[in-house]
This record gives C-alpha cells, structure tokens and sequence, in this order.
C-alpha cells in the first residue's frame, strides 16, 4: 500500500496498514537552525522525511487590490506592510509570530463596498503560474504521495481584512455585512477552484486552514459559529465534495465546542488539535470516534526538551490508544515543529512513530 492509498482510506474512516505521517514547520526551523544541524539544505521536508502528503499549492491570491503592498514602518527587526486588503500587519523578519493588526480600512459596511468589487470576477493573474500547481500534482503521483491543495477562508479572510476587533462584533451587529462578505468569497472561492480544477487538475484532496479559537477557547460561541459561519463553510466544503475531494480542517486553539459544527459541515478530518489549550485526540475520539479522521496532538512542549524519555512519552501512549480504538490517526505536531526541537530530536520521534504506526 502507497501513501496515497494510505491516506484515501484514513480519510475515509477506515483503517488501513498503518498511520498516516504529516508535519508542519515553523519557517525559522529549518532554516535558521536545521540546516546547521545536518539537514539537507534546500531540500523539502515533505521529501526528506517522506511524508503521505505532499502540499501542491492551490493558493491563489485573494486580495481585493493585488500588487498594491507597500511597506509604510519598519526597523531592523521588524516592519509594517500595508497589503492589498487594505490591512496594516506588522510582522517580525526575521522570525514567524502572529502579525500584530496596526489598523483596517474595512471597518464598516461602507468600506467594504470599494473592496468587495474587485472580488467578484474570476481574475487568472490570481493563480500565479497555473502550470506550477499542475506541476506539482504530477511530481506528487509520481512518488505516490497524496496530493493536497489548500486555502484560507472566511473566518481567517475576516481576520486579514477587517481584524479581530472590528469582525467579531460584527458578526452580532452588523450580520448583513458578515453575511455578504462571506458569500462573496465563497463565490469567489468556487468561480476560481473551476478554473484551477480544470486546468491545473484535480488534486486527492483539500487542505482548509480556519482558526476558529485560541488558548482559552473559540473566538465566537458555537450559536454565532452556526448561524454566521458554517453555513459558508459548509457549502465550500459540498463545493469539493461535488469534485470527490475529502477536505481536511486546520483550526488552532480549543476547539472542542465547535467539533459537532465541523462534522455537521463535512470536514474528513480534524488538524491539528493543540495540546497546549486543552484538546486530547484520545478523549476527542473516545467523543466523536470515526465521524472524523485526526491529525495532531503530539506536544512539542515534551519533544523541545529534546529527552528521549519526554518524546517517547508523549507519542506512544497516543498512538496506543488510538490503535486500541481503532481510530484512524495521521502523526503531526500539535501546530508547528518550533527551532527549539533539535534536528536529531525530530528523527527520533519519526522513529519512534514508525516502530509503533502499524495498526
């Protein structure tokens, strides 16, 4: 059995020879420390480790106003880019964080109609080079591998564009205009998928990223989750079934009240679980059993104390339970492997995993 194979079945809720291995970096790991540990440079981690999923693209560019970035603050450390949703992020540059939200022209309804236009034709200089993601589909069935596409939408697209302080209030104030926004994105969404789907190809699957919470819990109640939000996601998500993709969710924080929404929307499965704000796959599973498939949960708290002992503590007994209840389980961090995980720490829980991965 091949990964794609491998990864077709667990995403299908079925139990197949053993589990599915995926992992996710932060930028700065491999980069600024890994490749002064021995790792390969420039080549990719997917590659390298061998992973059951290899990423293809499928981003595209969904600014209203496209190549209007401009940097308007910045220091040796760190700068303020203006972008093309009229949002100032600062960012460091020389390592990942969340971009501290300075300001957001689309602060009301109003504004919003000036941003909203450019968003409701389909524009192909969107895609970047079409032939890169139909590249990257073929290299992926070469090897095997299952072949992923994969976005941001609307919950992150409020984010980026309106901000944290201006959407979730909105969304009990101003629903009109949340609603709006939703569908057009949604439109926009699946006018561009057309064109990429039939002249890039299809890949096996679709790879959604929507933080929906944070430490402490969701950032909207799992009512105004229903009403404002899943019904967008939910018709994305039918959107890719109607092409036979199963569709994989990312969402950080403690996500726990919104797991009933998410399997009521049609999500395969559940990514990447944070340890660090309360979920346990185990105690998920034991829930919701095999309505999903999951992926995560290893804390990289234990493994960045890089002690053999703290890793193999924290991958077996998971990987246990989930043989035990035959639940269909891909290995992947509880987010991102950070720079504090060394090289050869890494390595070992890869091998860790793979002497316990058979179901």
């Amino acid at each position: 059995m091949d990964s794609r194979e491998r990864v077709k079945l667990l995403l299908n809720k079925q139990i197949p020879d053993q589990m599915g291995l995926y992992e996710s970096f932060w930028p700065e790991t491999i980069r600024d420390y890994w490749n002064n540990q021995g790792y390969p440079k420039d080549q990719n981690p997917e590659i390298v480790f061998d992973y059951d999923i290899q990423g293809c693209g499928g981003w595209f560019n969904s600014e209203s106003f496209m190549g209007t970035n401009c940097v308007v603050e910045e220091t040796d450390e760190w700068q303020v880019v203006k972008d093309g949703r009229g949002a100032r992020l600062k960012t460091w540059k020389k390592k990942s964080g969340t971009p501290e939200h300075i300001g957001f022209e689309v602060e009301n309804s109003e504004v919003w109609k000036k941003y909203r236009e450019p968003l409701l034709a389909v524009n192909r200089e969107r895609f970047g080079k079409i032939k890169d993601h139909k590249n990257n589909l073929e290299s992926a069935r070469k090897r095997g591998k299952f072949s992923v596409f994969a976005n941001c939408f609307v919950f992150e697209l409020m984010r980026a564009t309106i901000g944290d302080q201006n959407f979730l209030p909105s969304l009990l104030v101003e629903p009109d205009w949340i609603r709006d926004f939703c569908q057009v994105h949604l439109d926009m969404f699946k006018a561009h998928y057309e064109v990429l789907f039939r002249e890039a190809g299809l890949p096996d699957g679709f790879f959604l990223y929507e933080d929906f919470g944070y430490r402490n819990g969701l950032f909207c109640s799992p009512k105004t989750m229903a009403e404002m939000i899943m019904p967008y996601e939910k018709a994305f998500v039918s959107f890719l079934k109607d092409y036979k993709l199963p569709v994989l969710l990312h969402t950080c924080g403690d996500i726990r009240k919104a797991i009933p929404l998410i399997i009521d929307a049609g999500f395969d499965c559940l990514q990447p679980m944070e340890a660090k704000a309360g979920c346990d796959v185990v105690e998920i599973a034991k829930t919701y059993g095999t309505k999903l498939s999951y992926m995560g949960n290893i804390n990289v708290v234990p493994l960045e104390t890089n002690d053999p002992e703290q890793v193999r503590g924290e991958i077996i007994p998971k990987l246990k339970k989930m043989k035990e209840m035959r639940i269909p389980y891909f290995y992947h961090s509880d987010h991102s492997v950070s720079p504090r995980i060394n090289l050869k720490t890494y390595q070992y829980a890869l091998e860790v995993f793979h002497e316990n991965n058979k179901y």
